[in-house]
Order: structure tokens, then C-alpha cells, then sequence
């Protein structure tokens, strides 16, 4: 992990992921900690950088479809991560369902 951790900040899980920004979906770690959600891009992506969400500002996660294109359904293997300003951040990833579970628990939102 190349982001540094806060004071006391623990890592919760982590695993691959791809980031689905727009055209491209660039591959690389996401990593739940017990306050931030932490996306960090492989060095070779066309887009390269981390995406950070603190746990505060996530409202909801939901399994989704993967969009080819920002617009064509293609698998259903992504989840969405909304947060409170409206901004939502597609992972596609293994899991889907347990991350899902384990975001909101740390969130401290009901996963219904």
C-alpha cells in the first residue's frame, strides 16, 4: 500500500480492483481501512492515482452491472459506492457482495 496510514488507522481488507472512469477502467488495490476507502492505480494505467473516500461521506454501496464504454451493460460484477455529495465510484472486483457488506458495516450504515 502506498498511501500512508493516519495515526491509528487499521487496514480492514484489500484486493484488486479496476476503477471504472469513464472509457478506461484502470487496475489497482482497493484498500478498506477502519476510515477511508482507498482505490491506488497500477503505475502503467493511462490514469494513474489514488482515490480516497472517508467513511463518513459514503451514504450507500450497491452491486452493479460493469459498462463497456460508460454506457453498455456487460457483466454484473461491479459494485457502486455513492457518496454524500453525489459523486458514486465503480469497482469492479471479486466479492462484490462481501465488500459491499464490509464497507457499510465499517461506514457504520445498515447493509440491508
Amino acid at each position: 500500500m502506498k498511501t500512508e496510514l493516519n495515526p491509528g488507522e487499521t487496514v480492514l481488507k484489500s484486493s484488486n480492483a479496476n476503477l471504472q472512469r469513464g472509457a478506461e477502467t484502470p487496475g489497482g488495490r482497493l484498500h478498506l481501512t477502519d476510515r477511508r476507502l482507498i482505490f491506488e492505480s497500477h503505475a502503467f494505467n493511462i490514469q494513474t492515482g489514488t482515490s480516497v473516500v472517508g467513511l463518513g461521506e459514503i451514504v450507500d454501496a450497491e452491486p452493479v452491472w460493469t459498462l463497456f464504454l460508460d454506457a453498455i451493460p456487460v457483466m454484473p460484477n461491479s459494485l457502486a459506492v455513492r457518496t454524500r455529495d453525489g459523486a458514486e465510484l465503480r469497482f469492479v472486483l471479486f466479492g462484490r457482495k462481501t465488500w459491499r457488506r464490509e464497507i457499510l458495516q465499517a461506514a457504520g450504515r445498515p447493509a440491508a
